[in-house]
């Protein structure tokens, strides 16, 4: 048996000052209910990072996960591009 499908995003990495844990901002576009105008929603997730490998800068892939903490929801899988700094 399978284990029920989890939600993935790809953000990039704006926090990483707490120990094992990131900030992701994660973009997405949606349109304006009245006017039609495409916008660019982000939302910040907490996530963590058990090795504290990640930077800021950095995009990765995030997959939610069991309550960590009061906020942390999300666990880091796989870094997907270094930021250049």
């Amino acid at each position: 048996m399978e284990r029920n499908s989890r939600k993935v995003r790809v953000g990039t990495v704006v926090s990483d000052k707490m120990d094992k844990t990131v900030v992701v901002a994660v973009k997405r576009t949606t349109k304006h209910p009245l006017f039609g105008k495409t916008m660019v929603k982000t939302k910040k997730y907490k996530a963590h990072d058990a090795d504290n490998q990640c930077r800021t800068g950095d995009k990765v892939k995030i997959m939610e996960t069991k309550p960590l903490s009061k906020d942390k929801r999300w666990r880091l899988t796989e870094i997907m591009e270094r930021s250049q700094l």
